[in-house]
């Protein structure tokens, strides 16, 4: 033989070596093109502010706590609201939900009867809307987790497409991958032999009593990505747009937490009616509204220097350009109140740690991330992030946490004072990763207005009642940080990898 021949051993170990780098190269190249490249039209919004009189913004808040005797203490604001919003659309009507469904969580979970029909009752009112006024135009989206990523709907929203409304399941393949390791070996191989079925085998995680989801299905969810927004949007009839983004979403299980959301009216809005008819556009909706009737409002009454908001409506990565932007210019004798989920974002974590160094006041509410709709959860990443925190700041960042009992704190609030001024921003938006970088759809409002407004007074006093506990009855809604931070070095490193590689649901 020839120096240098090869054998037919070694030929075909050559041929699999070069084959698996062939794939490694695809794979990596893959994973690193899906996870930066350009975002689709009408996403990544950074509208410019407009100035509306602060009197005609609403604080909402929903809340969930138990008194002294261990009873449930409940106060709905956002969906009562947004049922009237519904009720009295003009013009058009646009709801953009992640979860709109009856789903009740875990069966193995004593019945809660703290839980509304939420989904039954959009569901019911965006009907009667339709019956009332069949030529109004109404498009609904959702995530495509309402239909366990399969091709079926969920009955509340089978019911609206068959009286004829608009249902747009968002395609979210054009998304950034945020879990990008996986997503691109789902993308080169799974994707496309491997579709989504009507059932399947696999326990549907977020509702054990839903048919079983597919393995198509179920490799699709641990893509770990979604439209999260929370919006309702209609016409006034008289050519202004009103609209309520908000943290909650009709959903069953979910009926149950905590959450805040703004209500507001004006041209304000329109970039986000642009943006939620993008959305629709790329998942094949051909359908048309007539934003001829909403885009030439006559002026409101200017606001007085007193009384004057400016409102900006911010989505995906624009939330935290603008939530670093602003932590980053408060100095010492400024405040930053936080409420919130999920906070993971490393980004945000180093500019609140620096924030506090140079003097500003930190109070942070936080959920436990102990409770998943009737599951139990491990606590990532909020407990370690907490003990962080106070850790790196000497304890000069103060944090308690939210007495939840089953249900979840799933506020999205960041809140900064500024002299006479607050600047407030919230909506669908968790201060993590997959939240403010470019991943989820997200939609956020920020509004920069006066202390002594209405609206600024509602959001201290409902902020300042959790977190001192101020409440008629007993009710205790926070607990000291002690509680539940968790110090253990190994869960933080192993949260750091998870909020790194994309490899969790946060």
């Amino acid at each position: 033989m020839a120096s240098g021949a090869r054998t037919p051993h070694s030929r075909r170990r050559w041929i699999l070596r070069s084959v698996a780098a062939v794939l490694l190269v695809a794979w990596l190249a893959t994973a690193a093109w899906q996870s930066a490249k350009p975002l689709p039209a009408g996403l990544r919004v950074a509208a410019a502010p407009v100035t509306v009189d602060a009197a005609r913004l609403r604080f909402l808040a929903d809340v969930t706590a138990n008194d002294a005797f261990g009873q449930p203490v409940i106060t709905r604001q956002i969906f009562d609201a947004t049922l009237a919003l519904v009720a009295g659309a003009k013009d058009l009507l646009v709801v953009d939900y992640f979860l709109f469904n009856a789903q009740r969580g875990a069966l193995d979970a004593a019945p809660d009867p703290r839980l509304l029909p939420l989904s039954a009752m959009l569901r019911d009112a965006l009907l009667a809307r339709h019956k009332a006024d069949p030529q109004l135009p109404i498009l609904v989206l959702v995530d495509p987790i309402n239909s366990g990523y399969g091709p079926v709907l969920a009955p509340e929203l089978a019911a609206l497409k068959d009286a004829g409304i608009d249902v747009v399941t968002v395609d979210l393949d054009p998304l950034r991958d945020s879990n990008a390791l996986y997503s691109a070996a789902w993308r080169l191989t799974l994707r496309w032999w491997l579709t989504p079925g009507a059932s399947g085998i696999w326990t549907n995680l977020l509702d054990a009593g839903s048919a079983p989801m597919s393995t198509g299905a179920l490799l699709r969810l641990l893509n770990f990505k979604a439209d999260h927004r929370k919006v309702a949007l209609t016409g006034d009839g008289h050519g202004s747009l009103r609209g309520i983004v908000a943290s909650a979403n009709p959903h069953d299980a979910s009926s149950a937490h905590s959450n805040v959301g703004i209500e507001l009216a004006g041209p304000a809005l329109r970039p986000l009616l642009d943006s939620e008819i993008a959305i629709a556009r790329a998942a094949g909706w051909q359908g048309t509204l007539p934003l001829a009737r909403v885009g030439a409002a006559v002026p409101a009454p200017e606001a007085t220097p007193a009384n004057a908001a400016r409102v900006q409506v911010v989505t995906e990565g624009a939330i935290r350009d603008a939530l670093i932007g602003r932590i980053d210019g408060a100095g010492r004798g400024d405040a930053i109140d936080i409420a919130m989920f999920y906070l993971s974002d490393r980004s945000l974590v180093r500019a609140l740690r620096d924030a506090v160094l140079r003097g500003v006041e930190l109070r942070i509410i936080l959920d436990p991330n102990k409770d998943a709709f009737g599951h139990e959860k491990s606590g990532l990443p909020n407990r370690q992030v907490a003990a962080e925190l106070v850790s790196t700041s000497h304890g000069a960042v103060h944090i308690r946490w939210y007495r939840t009992h089953g249900e979840q704190f799933h506020a999205k609030l960041v809140a900064i004072r500024q002299g006479e001024r607050l600047w407030v921003t919230l909506g669908s938006a968790n201060l993590t990763r997959r939240n403010l970088g470019d991943y989820n759809l997200e939609a956020n409002v920020i509004v920069d207005l006066p202390q002594q407004g209405v609206f600024a007074q509602d959001e201290a006093r409902w902020f300042d009642m959790l977190w001192a506990n101020r409440a008629v009855g007993g009710v205790e809604y926070t607990a000291d940080v002690d509680v539940y931070a968790d110090p253990s070095q190994g869960r933080y490193w192993l949260y750091r990898f998870m909020e790194a590689t994309g490899l969790s649901t946060f």
